[in-house]
């Protein structure tokens, strides 16, 4: 037995030096698969921009087209009516074809967990959270910054399930470089089924990675193949490499999930003044066409499969070349971004993001832009939602926790307000009248457990009383907080023949070799 094991054992008999009641002191929302964004998404700019930007997308897949690396998708391309010039790999379209594909994505679905509790619903005004995805390297205080690995690949795992407020897995928080790279999709979608309940994510890789994700899925939750076909159960991003070109795996990704059903979200990563133009305007009609585009395949592949419009236009640095995240650009990019996907009826996803190097306040600040970019623009999906640092290099524990109580916030904020007579408390301030205080009113006295979201990482004592318990600042409670979080981890349950019949699947391919490992 492994020494956290133990000591979570002595705590449940209540024997030994250590037994103590668990520690209560994570105060989270409770589960919440509907979580409703009340409030109407900012338009940024009016209708008639909208259809500019929405023209001149039309204008660059008409004239200038999109580079589709994948023979087999340019033959489908072109069987649905695209034009492709002999021996070529330039697709043009028709403005018609690409409108009447994208009509066919359906404007929401339901995502199916192996706990069926753990559905969710995308699409409308639903917002839901993943945690950070793709980092190579993690990080915390006690270690510093360091390659990714399994065993931190397993703790981001635990933080994602134990953490209510993150609803689905959007890759693979870290990547765990320690793994053979032709076995390590097997070991972590493995690590997905088992030690969490949640929806995850599948990279698009290669056909086979993605073949082996939706076996995996298809065990997880006992299911045929039948029922996964008619039961959206996992996601996939697909990026195209912007400007305008769409590669092998991303295509072959397409065809592998949405022949089957599951879901596509596309997003070009277009960096303002790189990879697209240095104008937002510019920008964001170069992401339009590459995410319709991209859209459009899914649909060519099988209608009315699920498809996400992704943005993530940002800016760069124009001093070093250095993406820059969170900021001004940012947000209205990803603002406008949802003005577009409502323009096509279709879900949107977006992130939260920043470029800082440390847990610091430009972290904090900058993620704090990115969810009110992606919260007032609509989004459906928020990727990177707790952890992400150094524009995506790092996904740092510490900032895991601070990004949790950030969208507990944000989930706080969303809440209806409640107007009627005993909210009002007009008998509360009658009794108080001028000069008094509520702490000890009757109405305060029924409340004050729930009055007020209580934060994870905030502390509001004076400064005498911090600096005698230690004066531990933001960065420090929250290395102290997501260690506890993992101390009371517990894994979900999974049937035992369910599990069998995972480990028999992975063993398997794993004898076989796995995946090839070049493209």
């Amino acid at each position: 037995m492994t020494e956290h094991a133990e000591r979570r054992g002595r705590r449940r008999r209540g024997g030994g030096h250590a037994a103590k009641a668990v520690d209560h002191s994570i105060h989270q929302l409770p589960w919440n698969n509907n979580l409703v964004n009340p409030y109407r998404p900012i338009e940024i700019v009016d209708e008639e921009a909208i259809e500019k930007i929405h023209d001149a997308s039309m204008t660059i897949l008409e004239e200038v087209g999109i580079e589709v690396l994948l023979p087999e998708a340019v033959e489908r391309y072109r069987a649905a009516g695209a034009d492709v010039k002999p021996g070529s790999e330039r697709v043009r379209f028709d403005r018609g074809m690409i409108e009447e594909l994208v009509a066919k994505a359906p404007s929401g679905f339901t995502l199916h967990s192996r706990n069926p509790e753990r559905n969710l619903k995308i699409g409308g005004n639903i917002m839901a959270f993943c945690p950070v995805a793709s980092a190579p390297n993690c990080s915390d205080l006690d270690k510093g910054r360091r390659r990714g690995n399994q065993e931190d690949f397993r703790k981001f795992i635990k933080l994602a399930q134990f953490f209510n407020i993150i609803h689905l897995h959007g890759g693979y928080s870290v990547e765990p470089v320690d793994l053979p790279p032709a076995t390590r999709h097997l070991d972590c979608l493995y690590d997905f089924a088992t030690m969490g309940d949640k929806v995850f994510h599948a990279y698009s890789l290669g056909k086979e990675r993605n073949l082996d994700a939706l076996e995996i899925v298809r065990i997880a939750r006992g299911i045929s193949e039948e029922q996964l076909s008619e039961e959206p159960s996992l996601i996939t991003v697909i990026n195209s490499s912007s400007p305008l070109r769409l590669d092998n795996p991303m295509m072959q990704g397409i065809i592998e999930m949405s022949s089957r059903n599951q879901v596509v979200i596309l997003t070009p990563f277009t960096l303002s003044g790189a990879m697209a133009p240095v104008t937002i305007a510019g920008a964001l009609a170069q992401q339009n066409a590459e995410a319709l585009a991209g859209i459009a395949f899914t649909q060519i592949v099988r209608p009315g499969s699920p498809a996400v419009y992704g943005g993530f236009t940002s800016n760069v640095d124009m001093k070093t070349g250095s993406p820059a995240f969170g900021t001004p650009e940012y947000v209205r990019a990803a603002q406008i971004g949802g003005q577009l996907a409502r323009r096509y009826n279709l879900p949107y996803r977006s992130s939260n993001t920043n470029a800082s190097n440390a847990v610091d306040a430009q972290a904090a600040y900058e993620s704090v832009m990115s969810l009110w970019g992606a919260l007032m623009g609509g989004a459906n999906i928020l990727k990177h939602g707790a952890g992400w640092m150094e524009g995506g290099l790092t996904a740092s524990f510490e900032k895991f926790m601070i990004d949790i109580d950030l969208l507990q916030q944000m989930a706080e904020y969303m809440k209806p307000i409640e107007v009627n007579d005993a909210t009002l408390a007009l008998d509360a301030v009658r009794d108080v009248g001028p000069g008094g205080h509520y702490f000890g009113t009757a109405h305060t006295q029924e409340r004050y457990k729930d009055a007020f979201y209580e934060p994870l990482i905030s502390d509001w004592r004076n400064f005498e009383t911090w600096e005698l318990d230690g004066g531990r600042d933001a960065t420090q409670r929250a290395n102290e907080l997501y260690k506890k979080a993992l101390d009371q981890y517990e894994a979900p349950p999974l049937d035992p023949g369910i599990r069998e019949e995972l480990d028999d699947f992975v063993t398997r391919r794993k004898a076989e070799g796995g995946v090839p490992t070049d493209f």
